[in-house]
């Protein structure tokens, strides 16, 4: 895919950025894996590589964005490709307009709760 990306899809760019995940296939190292030395190097020059925290909610933001993107937009029957990609910039653009944010709900208390097993436990001294 990562070849396809490279060599297809964004043929003329200069360099290609990828957001991905900590799963151990997500990286350069498997290019290596998968392709010759010389084919390999070469693809990984072309990306540049993000990866998204460990412990945090990003997938729960991209999520509802998809879900909005869902009700807004393709709650309908969209006949082809090109309307599809014309009605899904429109959207974009709007969307992107509107400066919409995220109002985090989680605390730091709630994730202490929710997430113990993350935090260090501090116990005092009883003296």
């Amino acid at each position: 895919m990562l070849r396809h990306l490279s060599d297809n899809v964004y043929a003329a760019v200069e360099k290609i950025i990828l957001v991905v995940d900590n799963l151990n296939t997500h990286g350069p190292q498997s290019l290596y894996e998968t392709f010759i030395p010389e084919q390999a190097h070469r693809l990984a020059r072309r990306f540049e590589w993000h990866y998204t925290p460990e412990h945090g909610s990003w997938l729960n933001i991209a999520e509802c964005e998809l879900s909005v993107l869902e009700r807004q937009c393709l709650n309908r029957r969209i006949a082809d490709r090109q309307t599809l990609e014309r009605e899904v910039a429109a959207w974009e653009e709007a969307r992107n307009g509107a400066a919409t944010v995220v109002r985090w709900q989680f605390t730091t208390a709630d994730a202490r709760i929710k997430l113990r097993r993350l935090y260090p436990q501090i116990h005092k001294d009883s003296a």
